[in-house]
This record gives structure tokens, sequence and C-alpha cells, in this order.
């Protein structure tokens, strides 16, 4: 939990990324406010949305009250980058590597795809009916989550497998480990078998709950649903245009930073039909 304060050489690359960061984002910011008190109107993006709600935030008699500080600002931009862009990008990433590698699942995903739309723009409805595709993605979930853990904090004294935590404690989720414990998810943990899923995530394991690759509980992952319609989207428009290969370069290392990501990258061939 508190290895990130190590002044480790990760770490201190992180900081000075995270410095760079919010750095550009206060330049953008200031441009931002500037043309909006110059009578400019506002930008229709998330940016724009929270400095014009900022600047309209009234009280009950009229007068203007305290908003959100730039620093609150500034996080809800990186917290909207990292957690609405970046995991569901990864995901992508790696259910390209996987079906590169499991051919024969690339071929029932694309039939399933082709059969719903054909060539066609994929629609809102359609998107519902594509189990084969579905099931991949939670399977890739399982393998490589975005997120390889999450954190809780007890509000009051508990026990929780036989041991005792007292109340104000983080409690950290390894969900990377969990997704690969045989005694959860069977011998074949470590298979890529979408087919576990066939009904349902709640029965795709020996316990209903095991699959907490968007968290768990009244904090699970707000925009789950939203990432899996765009990993669906994104995944179907790429299965009606291309076939995808791993060339032989390509080396297998999931490797943690920030999220789980392939750490030599992935290169992969494209191939239109």
């Amino acid at each position: 939990m508190y290895r990130r304060f190590l002044p480790t050489k990760n770490n201190l690359k992180m900081r000075k990324n995270n410095k760079e960061v919010e750095s550009i984002l206060q330049g953008l910011i200031n441009k931002r406010m500037q043309a909006m008190e110059e009578g400019k109107k506002s930008e229709n993006d998330l940016l724009g949305l929270l400095l014009e709600s900022n600047m309209k935030d009234v009280d009950e008699n009229g007068q203007p009250r305290q908003g959100m500080a730039m620093e609150d600002v500034i996080q809800e931009c990186k917290q909207f980058y990292l957690a609405g862009m970046e995991t569901t990008s990864v995901l992508l990433t790696w259910t390209m590597i996987v079906l590169s590698m499991h051919p024969e699942w690339q071929d029932l995903a694309r039939e399933e795809v082709l059969g719903l739309f054909r060539k066609n723009k994929p629609e809102y409805e359609g998107l519902s009916r594509l189990k084969t595709v579905t099931m991949i993605l939670h399977e890739v979930l399982r393998l490589y989550p975005s997120a390889t853990t999450f954190s809780r904090k007890t509000y009051k004294d508990m026990d929780i497998g036989g041991v005792r935590y007292p109340s104000g404690m983080f409690v950290e989720v390894p969900v990377l480990f969990i997704n690969h414990d045989p005694d959860i998810w069977g011998s074949d943990v470590n298979e890529f078998k979408p087919e576990r899923f066939a009904q349902g995530i709640s029965k795709a394991s020996k316990h209903p709950g095991a699959f907490l690759s968007f968290g768990w509980g009244p904090r699970v992952c707000i925009g789950q649903n939203f990432a899996m319609l765009e990993a669906k989207m994104a995944l179907s428009m790429i299965l009606q245009h291309f076939k995808f290969e791993l060339p032989p370069s390509y080396t297998h290392a999931p490797h943690t930073v920030m999220t789980l990501q392939p750490m030599h990258g992935a290169q992969i061939k494209l191939r239109a039909i």
C-alpha cells in the first residue's frame, strides 16, 4: 500500500511525469479561463464543462460561491483520462494480442459481428447481442485486468478471512492474483477459455463474486458498462475490416505500470479484408 511513497526509480519517474502532466493541464486551464472571462464560448468538452459549471456556481441568494478548486479540476481531468480512456485502451490492446494468439476465437468473434452488422456501423441495440465478443472481453479482463489491485478502507472493526482489522485500515485487494487463483477458477486458470463466461459472470467461477476486474461493492467502477460498450464497438469495427496476427518478434511480458501493459509493446500486423 505504501510502496508508492518509496524513492524508487519508477516512483521518481512517475512523480516527474505527474508534475509535467499537471503543468500542461494548468496551462490549458489558464488559457480557457482567460477566454471565458473575455466572453468567449466555452469548449464543448470535459474541461469546458467543469470550468463553465464553476463560473456559474451561485448560492440560493444569487451570490457567487467557491466551486471546485483548480487542483480538483486538474485531478478530474487526470482521472477521466486514466479511468475512462487508458483502461479501455489497454483492454483492447490485450484483446487483440490474445485473439492473435487464438485465431479460432478471432474467427468466431468476426463471424458473430458480421452476422449481426455485416460491414455496417455497429448499432447500440446489436452490441448487447454480441455473446461471443462479450465472453472474450470478460476472459481478457480476467487474465489481464487493467487495474491489478484496488483498495478499500474499513469503517469499523471487522473480521475478514479470520483476520481482525481495526477501523480505518486500508485493505488492498489483489485482483490479478485472485483472477489467476486455481482454487477459484479451476486448474485451467491460466488458459484463455472464454467459454467459462458462457452462462455469465456469476457462474464463470466457483464463487459468484470472484470476477473483480471492475472492482466490487457499492464503489464498483461507475463506468464499467460504458467501458464494455466502447470495447465492443471498437473491437467489432476492427473485426469487420481486418484480420490481425502477432509478428515472430513479439515477446509476451505483462508488466504493471499504473495499468497492466505489454512490457515490450504490441506490434500487431493488420490485413484488410
